[in-house]
């Protein structure tokens, strides 16, 4: 199998090429590297068909049979490891070891799901009857992957959506597809055909998948704008929905830290993956007791970091990944300077036509300004001092976004509870970016519905019947 190559659907476990194909751009030069296949309409019709096809039989076997498959699925993943990292970096950016990382943790998420169970619930037993709670799939699942992390969030849906029964036809982003072509085909001798398909495509493919009546669930991962719209049409026939959608995330430092013990970690959660990540500190808040200190070792750390190809040894953090994005963040970096914020920036990135961005740190801007209130998604990261404990949890809750939170303290007990009163699904105390398959993730507000992960995850692609069974007494 050539991973670097022949790009093709995989539709009822057969490859399919198609008329039509979409440039995938390399984000460290800003040209085309590969051709990724475009569906139609027709294509569309077809996977759905053959996830229709491929449903009773799936749903019918054992879960203990459906592990065993996704089990072998995750062994092939780390067995192709180092191809699928080189790809990854190829479409996305991010540094090689960072995207063989993501490979690994892939195929071991999907491992840790596949150890979860749906046992029947008993939620009443008396000498009159019996009622028994049975977890059943929902049907032919559609999944909508973004280009962050394009490995990982597949697994998040894959694992859970199998695991329960259900078929899925996926979507990768229309700018890093390859990845799930490939691991498509890497599994068309593993999963029954029909039971895993995938289709790339441009913009007008994700509408088509979002309406289609054959889908009994969408799971989408991507902005809050386009999660509205994915809503409205799943609305049109009342299709299951999990929204896993943007955030504009706080952090809050209080000021008994010891800052170079916890600079390189919250550095760490800002700016992981370039800052292209739903849940990293994108509103820094810092005690101004210590603010002066932690701004100038964060910004001792952006000058250390390089920032390049992300296939150059030695590279720490890759570019942004698409030309959209990097468009955006130059210009709300140009609006700040032209509002006379100040800019601490980092070392200076290569001028090669790639989508480099300078890690930026902005002081203390006033709450109002866009670098503030709108989550960049990029390298760009406000440092805003507080005095008052009340004052910075209204200004972190001040904010359409609900997807997660972090507070630094020595004293965990009042972390915790600042912890219980910011708006957000998650909070981390003296830590980032954690998570695991078996805690559930979740937003609020804007940040998302339903939930990811977890057995509240894993039941979200189910759905509930209630046996009521009559005692012979009775």
């Amino acid at each position: 199998m050539d991973f670097f190559s022949d790009y093709t659907l995989t539709i009822g476990g057969k490859a399919r090429a198609t008329a039509r194909s979409l440039d995938v751009k390399n984000p460290a030069t800003g040209q085309p590297f590969a051709a990724a296949p475009a569906a139609s309409a027709q294509d569309l019709d077809d996977a759905v068909a053959a996830a229709q096809a491929a449903l009773p039989a799936w749903k019918a076997l054992p879960i203990a049979e459906r592990r065993n498959v996704i089990n072998a699925a995750a062994n092939a993943i780390k067995a192709n490891a180092d191809d699928l990292a080189r790809l990854f970096t190829l479409e996305q950016g991010r540094p090689l070891e960072a995207a063989r990382q993501e490979i690994l943790f892939g195929s071991f998420w999907l491992k840790a799901v596949a150890k979860l169970d749906l046992p029947v619930e008993v939620v009443e037993d008396t000498p009159a009857r019996r009622v028994e709670i049975h977890h059943e799939p929902l049907g032919v699942v559609c999944a909508i992957v973004p280009w962050n992390f394009p490995f990982l969030l597949a697994t998040w849906k894959i694992g859970p959506a199998l695991l329960a029964g259900n078929t899925m036809v996926m979507k990768p982003s229309p700018f890093t597809p390859l990845l799930a072509l490939k691991l498509a085909e890497l599994w068309r001798e593993i999963l029954p055909p029909g039971v895993f398909n995938v289709l790339s495509g441009g913009d007008e493919l994700g509408p088509l998948m979002t309406a289609h009546p054959g889908f009994a669930k969408i799971s989408f991962t991507g902005s809050t704008a386009t999660g509205k719209r994915v809503m409205e049409a799943a609305a049109r026939d009342l299709k299951s929905i999990t929204l896993e959608l943007g955030g504009n995330d706080v952090a809050i430092i209080m000021p008994d830290v010891d800052i170079d013990q916890v600079a390189r970690e919250i550095f760490h959660g800002a700016f992981y993956n370039s800052a292209q990540v739903c849940v990293a500190t994108k509103r820094l808040y810092i005690h101004d007791d210590i603010y002066d200190a932690l701004r100038d070792r964060l910004h001792a750390l952006a000058l250390e970091a390089r920032v390049d190809d992300g296939m150059k040894p030695g590279t720490h953090y890759g570019p942004v990944q698409n030309e959209p994005l990097h468009r955006r963040l130059l210009g709300l970096i140009d609006e700040a300077r032209a509002e006379g914020l100040t800019l601490l920036t980092g070392r200076e990135t290569p001028d090669n036509g790639g989508y480099f961005v300078p890690l930026t740190l902005v002081d203390n801007p006033p709450e109002h300004a866009r670098v503030v209130a709108e989550e960049a998604f990029g390298p760009v990261l406000p440092l805003l001092r507080f005095t008052d404990v009340e004052d910075v949890i209204r200004r972190a809750n001040d904010s359409n976004y609900g997807l997660a939170g972090a507070i630094w303290s020595k004293n965990v007990d009042n972390a915790v509870a600042i912890a219980k009163r910011l708006e957000t699904g998650t909070v981390w105390i003296n830590q980032n970016l954690q998570n695991a398959p078996h805690i559930p993730f979740a937003g609020q507000k804007e940040s998302g519905i339903g939930v990811e992960n977890g057995m509240e995850g894993l039941k979200s692609f189910t759905q509930i019947k209630s046996i009521f069974i009559p005692k012979a007494q009775a």
